[in-house]
Parts: C-alpha cells; sequence; structure tokens
C-alpha cells in the first residue's frame, strides 16, 4: 500500500473497474445469504448501481455518489433496517469472498476490509437477540 502516497485507495485498487466488478461479484453472496437479503428489495439492480457510485467515492475516487444522491448519510440511510452485528458480520463476510473472487491481493483485501469494518460497525441499530 505504500507505492505511491499520491495515489487514492480507488487508483490504487484498479479504479472503476474494479470497484465494478467488486460490486458484480458481492450481491450475488447478499441475495443468497439467509441473514442479509431479506434487507434488500427484490429488484437489486439499482441497489447495485448506487453501491458502485458510493464505494467509488469512498475509496477516493470521484464523487459520483453526492453528485447524484446529495450526502451519503449512510447511517441515516441504514436506520429504517434492522442491522445487527452479526449483519455487519456477514456484510464484511460476503465482501472478503467476493474480494476474493475477483482475485484482489490480500493485503490490499486485508486494508480495504479494515477500511469497511469501521463502517459496517458503525451501521448497527440494533441489539442482537438472546
Amino acid at each position: 500500500m505504500s507505492e505511491s502516497k499520491n495515489r487514492t485507495i480507488f487508483e490504487l485498487m484498479g479504479g472503476a473497474e474494479t470497484v465494478n466488478r467488486l460490486v458484480e461479484a458481492f450481491y450475488p453472496k447478499v441475495v443468497q445469504h439467509p441473514l442479509l437479503s431479506p434487507l434488500f428489495p427484490a429488484d437489486i439492480d439499482p441497489v447495485i448501481e448506487k453501491q458502485k457510485l458510493f464505494l467509488t467515492q469512498f475509496f477516493g475516487g470521484p464523487s459520483l455518489y453526492s453528485d447524484r444522491h446529495g450526502h451519503p448519510m449512510m447511517r441515516a440511510r441504514h436506520m429504517p433496517f434492522p442491522i445487527t452485528r452479526e449483519h455487519a458480520d456477514a456484510w464484511l463476510s460476503c465482501m472478503t469472498e467476493a474480494m476474493v473472487d475477483i482475485g484482489m491481493p490480500e493485503d490490499l483485501k486485508a486494508f480495504l476490509i479494515e477500511r469497511l469494518r469501521g463502517s459496517a460497525y458503525h451501521f448497527i441499530n440494533t441489539p442482537e437477540e438472546d
């Protein structure tokens, strides 16, 4: 990750092509996951497109998400959905698997998952059920 201090994460990971491949590998896992799939609409395509825009921006690329949808306010946008730590862990697991599927280098995968972990846990809004 120390290749260039002037390059963004987005550039280091391969730009839009990699973000698109990652999101396309990620959502089939989400819709098959028994804990995550109920949180998503039957028509997942708009979610996929928003995720591509968001991750582009989140990783330091162009502000595509904000340009089209306003400030991300991701915690607020996720509040209508019951999200537990188990949901966050499942989401991160699906993302990790997608990164493996697209052949992302291990050091980059570990770095990106750590970056996403903070957000995933920030969205938790529901205590675990006993």
